[in-house]
């Protein structure tokens, strides 16, 4: 059976990066347009383009995530502790610059040194429409020496090492030195409620496939069945 809930859908504008030099001064980030983000995702571009027909600059660079196959596991998972999942507050950065894609389980080349490692967020529940509805990772990455990198991808994990990959996005490049710190900021209220709407619709979906292959057959033997209290196919 197809997998009903398999990762096909992504996150609007979720994640913020912010980058300042060793000063505290703020450092524009090129803000993609849709364009450019659609010509990255199915590889027709670099993500190191500047150019005004593919978006401007900005303080912040706003983007949004992928939920992987794995990622949607893991929330179905921790709903109701199948397995018990570790919580996913890792933030991790990285190189690659390949498109991010449902079966993605580990960022392409993840930065491992001068201040660019994997780290443990800073969790908060904060409120988006009602109290208490999207959870917020928040992390800042303080650069140092050897800390020169083109950092085109991050993810959200569930471990300091190895684990699995909840979310990951390819960007236009952050250009980073030593002396720099980059402040990702990761909310999760809309991956949750798009879930579930999700999983209910495919659920539906799925139902409504079962009974009309009941409805079908039981009519073709010239039977009856019942569902629920409700009766399909031809009464003998």
């Amino acid at each position: 059976m197809i997998n009903p809930f398999k990762a096909k859908f992504g996150l609007v504008e979720n994640v913020e990066y912010e980058l300042r030099d060793s000063e505290g001064k703020s450092k524009q980030l090129f803000q993609p347009n849709r364009l450019y983000s659609w010509l990255m995702k199915v590889g027709l571009v670099s993500p190191n383009s500047t150019s005004p027909l593919f978006g401007h600059f900005s303080d912040k660079l706003v983007i949004s995530n992928l939920i992987t196959t794995l990622g949607v596991a893991g929330i179905a998972a921790r709903i109701n502790g199948s397995g018990s999942p570790a919580a996913y507050v890792y933030v991790a950065l990285g190189l690659g610059t390949a498109a991010a894609a449902d079966a993605d389980t580990q960022l392409e080349s993840e930065i491992t040194t001068s201040g660019g490692a994997r780290a443990s967020a800073s969790v908060s529940v904060v409120t988006t429409d009602t109290a208490g509805d999207t959870a917020q990772l928040q992390n800042t990455f303080n650069f140092t020496t050897g800390g020169t990198f083109a950092i085109c991808e991050s993810g959200v994990l569930n471990a300091a090492s190895d684990g699995t990959l909840l979310a990951h996005q390819v960007f236009s490049a952050i250009n980073v030195a030593s002396g720099d710190s980059l402040q990702v900021t990761l909310i999760f209220g809309a991956a949750i409620k798009k879930f579930m709407v999700y999983a209910i619709s495919k659920l539906q979906e799925h139902l409504n496939k079962i009974v009309k292959t009941i409805c079908s057959e039981t009519q073709q033997w010239g039977r009856s069945t019942t569902i629920m209290g409700l009766s399909f196919g031809i009464m003998e």
